[in-house]
This record gives structure tokens, C-alpha cells and sequence, in this order.
């Protein structure tokens, strides 16, 4: 009888978590990654290289003396190092959710305020958490954006 190994066939991996601790399985076609997070590991990618591309334009722009291989090194090790510390960004935001306030866990049920933290059910309004957000001028400026001044064209005195 053959072997599995002289037939080519193997016997199925055992499933890896995702490099990015999100919890899923990652394949090594993905590069040991969710789905999710290889697709955010592109876009991140794809944002890089534009940035990239429009900074090393400028540089080539402002230093026309330099040479173009040493600017392209410097901007590419410039975006590997952006890359690497929005990717830890992305990581921390995707995890916990926390009060802002007394730091207890929110989950699903967390509340946004104008102000951007999140908060409990206990310290979800304004006065239980000073919020630094200005309400009555938003109000203020609402008001005036939805009732415009009407001004009557002047009539010709006969």
C-alpha cells in the first residue's frame, strides 16, 4: 500500500487563530488571518501606498538634486512603520468596550454621546458625566440653520 505521503494527499491542518487575536481562524492562504482582518490589512495597504505615492511626488518635487531610489526606500520604510502602528490602532479600538466614565463593560448596550466617549447606562447623560459638549449653542445653531431670515425685496415707491 502507499503512503499519504507518496499519494500527494494530507491529512487537514488543525485550525490556527487569527494573528490579530480577533477571536476566528485564520488559513495560511490568508496569512494566518481572518477574513475580516486581511481585508483591513489591504485597505490599510492600499491607503499606505497612495499616501506613500503622494509624499515621495512631493519630495521629488521639493529635491530635485536627491536620488529617486533613496527617496522610495526612505518612503517605503516610512509606510511599513505608519502600517504597523495603525493595524495596533485598529486593534485596540475592535477591542473591549468600556465606560468612559468608571470604566465598567457596556458590550452592545454602550451609549455614544455627542462629546464621542462611550458610556454606561448609568453615566450615559450629560450632567452624569461632564460633558464637555456644548448643547445649547448646537441648539442654537440648528435652529438658525433650519429657519433662514426672510427678507422681502424693497418695493419701488410710485
Amino acid at each position: 500500500m502507499e503512503s499519504s505521503k507518496e499519494t500527494g494527499c494530507r491529512a487537514p491542518e488543525d485550525p490556527v487563530l487569527c494573528i490579530n487575536d480577533c477571536g476566528f481562524f485564520g488559513s495560511a492562504a490568508t496569512m494566518n488571518m481572518c477574513s475580516k482582518c486581511q481585508k483591513d490589512m489591504i485597505l490599510l495597504k492600499q491607503e499606505h501606498a497612495k499616501l506613500a505615492a503622494a509624499s515621495s511626488q512631493d519630495v521629488v518635487r521639493r529635491s530635485s538634486s536627491s536620488d529617486e531610489s533613496e527617496l522610495a526606500l526612505a518612503g517605503a520604510a516610512v509606510a511599513s512603520a505608519d502600517l504597523a502602528s495603525q493595524i495596533s490602532q485598529v486593534k485596540s479600538k475592535e477591542g473591549l468596550k468600556k465606560c468612559t466614565a468608571c470604566r465598567k463593560r457596556v458590550g452592545l448596550t454602550g451609549f455614544s454621546c455627542k462629546c464621542g466617549d462611550l458610556f454606561c447606562a448609568v453615566h450615559r447623560y450629560s450632567d452624569k458625566h461632564n460633558c464637555p459638549f456644548d448643547y445649547r449653542n448646537a441648539g442654537q445653531n440648528a435652529i438658525a440653520k433650519a429657519n433662514p431670515i426672510v427678507i422681502a425685496e424693497k418695493l419701488n415707491k410710485i
